[in-house]
Order: C-alpha cells, then structure tokens, then sequence
C-alpha cells in the first residue's frame, strides 16, 4: 500500500474539522443560548416590568447581550420588546386512589410584543406557552418542592429562548415591510 505524503496527513485533521464545521452550520445548528435575533434589531430595549419575575428578566437580557444586540434604555432604542402578563400555574393532573394528587403539571405563560421607537407594532402582543409535568411523592416533599422549584426556572428560561426565536425572523426587510403597512394603513384610517 502506498505511502500517504506527509502534508496530506498533517490536513486530514483541520479538513475534517472544517467538513463537520461546515455540516453543522448546513442544517442550522446553533450553539445553545446563542440569540437567533438579527442584527436588524439594533439597539434593542427590554421593557420588562417588576411584576415580572426578575430571573426570567435577567435571562432574556443575558441571551439577547450573548447573541450580541446591544441593549439600551428605552429613550435611545430604536426597537422596545414589551413583556407583560407573567402567569404561572400548578394543577393536578393525575390523582391516587386516595384521592392525593400524584402527578402536576407546571405552565408558565408571558405575553410579548416588539415595537419601534414610534410605538408601530412590529409584533402584535402574543402568548408565549411553556409547560412540564412532574410526578409527586407525598412521602418525599423537599425533594419533590426542590424539583419543581427547578422545573420553574427551567420554565422560565425555556419562556426567555422562545421570546427570542419570536424575535428571530424580522429581518431588515421584515421590519420594512411592517412600517410601510402599519403608514398605509394609517393614511386609509386618515383619508375621507
């Protein structure tokens, strides 16, 4: 068997790790807690209020400043994402033969919208959903309120990622189109 020249074997290494490199960009792999938002939307403001828990806040924040959008206060913003209506809920969902209730499900809901500067929708307020269900052991309760105390930060982050990939399609072009849209249709509500 011939013999494979050396600088052939010294690329082998980089050449794969660029195929597997380029595969995984192919099929939209992204690294987690990376932000899917366009640069489009840039500076961008939270508006997030104190009625809302403060962790769910902080990880919308932290996901957007990874990503790389550069966040400002609303006065110097040119795009405010609203989030408001922060519910959270616990409900049985199976029972025992004694009437206990063995299993729960957890919902988390958040209500977003994305508006320019001028107040024009970008996004029209909309429900975000998350939920989980967990089993309950009546004979092992601060194991069982531990787990849900972490199903509901996992709740409230999986809340903040879905905010993001809400965010994600509007593009330059998007954002466009709405402005012009939301005029005309100003001018037709103004005409006689």
């Amino acid at each position: 068997m011939p013999s494979v020249p050396f600088f052939l074997k010294a690329l082998r290494l980089p050449l794969l790790a660029m195929l597997a490199t380029a595969t995984l960009a192919g099929c939209g792999f992204q690294l987690r807690g990376t932000s899917p938002v366009p640069a489009s939307l840039q500076p961008l403001a939270v508006d997030c209020p104190d009625s809302l828990p403060g962790r769910f806040c902080q990880s919308v924040r932290d996901q957007l400043r990874l990503g790389g959008i550069d966040l400002q206060d609303a006065s110097s913003a040119d795009y405010v994402l609203r989030l408001r209506s922060y519910q959270q809920d616990r409900r049985a969902s199976a029972i025992t033969a004694q009437a206990a209730a063995a299993e729960y499900i957890l919902r988390h809901q958040v209500t977003m919208e994305l508006l320019t500067a001028d107040r024009i929708p970008l996004i029209a307020a909309t429900d975000l959903t998350t939920s989980e269900t967990y089993r309950y052991d009546e004979t092992n309760v601060l194991a069982k309120q531990r787990e849900e105390e972490e199903l509901r930060q996992q709740l409230g982050d999986r809340l903040a990622q879905q905010v993001l990939f809400r965010l994600a399609p509007m593009t330059r072009e998007r954002i466009d189109a709405a402005i012009e849209e939301h005029e005309a249709s100003q001018k037709q509500a103004d005409a006689p």
